[in-house]
């Protein structure tokens, strides 16, 4: 990661973090380093979401309805070994989407293999790659690295986007994050 380049810190169970997701390279002036983090792992469960205001919120940006995942709330904690393993082979963007968007516009099981693996496949990532990457030590390593890094830049709610040191969080992060990013050009 660059000095001037933002992080954008998620949990692929966290609805709030697909909100974001779904906006962040189109709204951001410079495109972040997407950088998964199991946010339960970390004590950042996510607390039981409005439904009927995040159901507003994503039509008010022009996504589909959403669709609760059941069980609710979600076991990502294989879904996230992935994202890491994702990002490792360059395809953290695509996959955390396409997973993002089988839990929220699906309403699938981001615990169930099968629906990593659809995720998975609409970014061209080989299903034998993904079912190893779920046993990985290294994949487990680098996911509980990126909890460390999320942790000491000082990430307690998600989602959260750091930028030049400072971190912002939650449904505004973006917006923040923006201001920061513009006053420096």
């Amino acid at each position: 990661m660059s000095r001037g380049q933002p992080v954008f810190y998620y949990d692929l169970g966290s609805v709030w973090s697909y909100l974001a997701a779904e906006r962040m390279m189109a709204e951001l002036p410079v495109a972040p380093e997407w950088e998964p983090i199991h946010g339960a792992s970390l004590g950042l469960a996510e607390p039981d979401p409005v439904r009927a205001e995040c159901e507003r919120v994503a039509l008010g940006r022009g996504l589909q309805p959403l669709r609760w995942p059941e069980p609710w709330p979600p076991d990502t904690a294989t879904a996230m070994r992935v994202a890491a393993y994702a990002k490792q082979i360059g395809r953290a963007v695509a996959f955390s989407l396409a997973a993002f968007r089988q839990a929220f516009a699906g309403g699938r099981d981001l615990g169930d293999p099968n629906t990593i693996l659809i995720a998975a496949a609409a970014c061209e990532m080989h299903p034998t790659a993904v079912l190893k990457a779920f046993e990985l030590r290294s994949v487990g390593d680098a996911l509980e690295r990126a909890g460390e890094r999320a942790r000491s830049a000082g990430v307690r709610a998600l989602p959260a986007i750091e930028v030049a040191g400072h971190v912002h969080e939650g449904e505004g992060a973006i917006e923040a994050a923006t201001r920061v990013l513009e006053a420096r050009v």
